[in-house]
């Protein structure tokens, strides 16, 4: 059954009429709309990360914070979004930052629990990149914890994953927790 087809079906279960003026395109703006918030299920992550990795000598720190995404629970088919920060130690390898900013957005893109995205980008860094260490932490209003059930507006759920050198070491866990909660310099 096409997609469009189930949106009107669904709407028929909602007590509506699908064809009623306001409704007769509802259920293509619908399919269009779940197909792009789902795009990530025809991503291929470890690609996205593959294609920027480089030799490198940088041994430091790096990170990205603040990556905003966008996703759907797969438990009630509602939003969650917010902010992911993304950090890693290289080991002679290194990865176009614009490449984690993507990975995000490849396991946002589904439907999808924030502890298992959070996971998911934690896990391909570290098997495409290589790294000492990887950090991944996410923090995310939930709309099914918002507008339904526990109606717990002001709620932020936060997800982490520390592998490796930010798993062992409290100096290395501390010091992304710092850097995620910098403020960002204001603009003169």
């Amino acid at each position: 059954m096409a997609l469009p087809d189930v949106v009107k079906d669904f709407l028929v279960g909602l007590g509506e009429d699908p064809d009623r003026a306001g409704l007769h395109k509802t259920p293509q703006r619908v399919a269009n709309a779940w197909t792009f918030l789902t795009s990530g299920h025809k991503a291929d992550p470890e690609q996205i990360l593959k294609e920027s990795v480089l030799d490198a000598e940088h041994k430091s720190m790096v990170v990205v914070k603040d990556i905003d995404f966008f996703s759907m629970c797969e438990h009630h088919l509602l939003p969650f979004f917010g902010k992911c920060h993304v950090a890693y130690i290289p080991d002679r390898k290194i990865v176009g930052l614009s490449k984690l900013a993507e990975l995000v957005e490849a396991y946002a893109r589904r439907l999808q629990v924030q502890e298992r995205m959070t996971w998911q980008i934690a896990e391909t860094i570290s098997k495409i990149v290589k790294p000492v260490g990887v950090g991944v932490i996410a923090e995310a209003e939930h709309l099914c914890m918002q507008m339904r059930g526990v109606q717990k507006e002001n709620s932020v759920a936060v997800t982490s994953t520390m592998l490796g050198e930010f798993h062992d070491s409290a100096a290395t866990r501390a010091e992304f927790l710092a850097i995620v909660h910098q403020s960002r310099p204001t603009a003169h």
